[in-house]
């Protein structure tokens, strides 16, 4: 059985292709920016979530997951540990699936503002869940409020990064508009 060349799949793959790669040099950039709040220490502003809120709103959910476990192996091959994947893996996959969730409410409930500031609690949430298994103690979760916070923050601000890309950038508004209205279709 020959293999049948589709266009818009090999299209599919570059585009995640260049998404992953855009966020491993995010995440790899975001690594070596001192962080100069000593009240929440291990906190980041989380810029490479952009990538993950950009896949949430132009692509299908197994590509957006696709890209979401491709960007958290080559980020830690290119320079974490064991335990950095570990937290950033829980971290990004309970960010990745609250914010499916609440995507699938519609633009008009929340906005993507909102959905990355969720996305921002919830890494924090999915870190310090491993925390507290690592250190076989809940009193990790103590640190939650502080953490947040700033996860909020961060989020708010790439949320408004990325509604900035949204709207100054015509093929993400086109990809945006193909999926909206392609899930339009599949509910009718």
């Amino acid at each position: 059985m020959t293999k049948v060349y589709r266009p818009d799949r090999t299209r599919q793959m570059i585009f995640i292709a260049l998404l992953c790669a855009q966020g491993v040099v995010i995440g790899l950039l975001e690594r070596m920016i001192p962080f100069p709040f000593a009240f929440a220490p291990g906190a980041k502003l989380g810029l490479a979530n952009l990538i993950t809120i950009v896949s949430l709103f132009t692509m299908s959910v197994s590509d957006s997951f696709l890209l979401l476990i491709l960007r958290l192996l080559l980020t830690t091959l290119l320079g974490g540990t064991l335990s950095t994947f570990m937290y950033s893996g829980a971290g990004a996959l309970l960010s990745w699936v609250g914010m499916l969730a609440i995507s699938l409410l519609g633009d008009k409930r929340v906005s993507m503002i909102g959905i990355s500031a969720a996305g921002g609690i919830l890494h924090n949430v999915g870190q310090l869940v491993v925390a507290s298994w690592i250190a076989q103690s809940w009193t990790v979760m103590l640190y939650l409020p502080i953490l947040s916070v700033m996860g909020i923050l961060a989020g708010i601000a790439v949320g408004i990064a990325a509604n900035f890309l949204f709207e100054h950038i015509d093929t993400l508004r086109r990809l945006r508009f193909d999926k909206t209205r392609h899930r339009q279709r599949r509910s009718q």
